[in-house]
């Protein structure tokens, strides 16, 4: 297989070492940073996918390259579905603390604390346009735990687990992670081409 170089529509670094290990060593991951790209790209979709595939899109049409997005977001039952794709601004703010707090604050003392995290990306590549999508079930706790990882990891736990993403190692995350299910499955496509 011939080395990939994908630009990923993101300067976390979180996600860029994430994405970069489930990947390999076959595929280059690139930040916008590294393309000189310092724009806020916009998401204004109402789903995770348009707001995926709006930052292909932008990143295609201004510079040209082999890219991909994601949008990922947290979906809990007893909140209809919030805050979804208002995950990363939930509390009108991007400040996690603040998104945490208001989402515990708005289950309050519901019984019904099932979540789950889910992941659309959009991969474009030589001209055309592929979407995966991952999505791991669990729920929501009633405070923070763990240093580890970044969002709402803190206070969600898998299921099938008895601590929160914020307790496990990279690893261990990476493994069952909804980000790690798509990255997977992208993956799994680029080393078929």
């Amino acid at each position: 297989m011939k080395k990939i170089e994908l630009v990923f529509a993101t300067n976390n670094a979180h996600k860029l070492e994430e994405v970069q290990a489930i990947v390999g060593e076959k595929i280059r991951i690139k930040s916008l940073r590294d393309i000189d790209c310092h724009d806020d790209i916009p998401e204004t979709g109402d789903t995770f996918q348009e707001n995926a595939r709006q930052k292909t899109d932008y990143l295609v049409q201004k510079y040209g390259v082999n890219c991909f997005g994601d949008d990922s977001g947290l979906e809990v039952d007893a909140l209809h579905g919030e805050p979804g794709v208002y995950s990363a601004r939930y509390s009108g703010t991007r400040d996690m603390e603040k998104n945490i707090d208001l989402l515990l604050e708005k289950l309050g003392d519901s019984e019904d604390r099932k979540a789950r995290f889910r992941t659309v990306i959009s991969l474009y590549l030589d001209g055309e346009q592929y979407f995966f999508e991952g999505a791991i079930e669990g729920k929501i706790i009633h405070e923070r735990k763990g240093e580890k990882g970044f969002g709402y990891d803190p206070v969600f736990i898998p299921d099938g687990y008895d601590k929160t993403f914020a307790e496990m190692s990279a690893e261990e995350k990476n493994s069952i992670s909804h980000r790690a299910i798509a990255v997977s499955k992208m993956a799994e496509f680029l080393k078929d081409i």
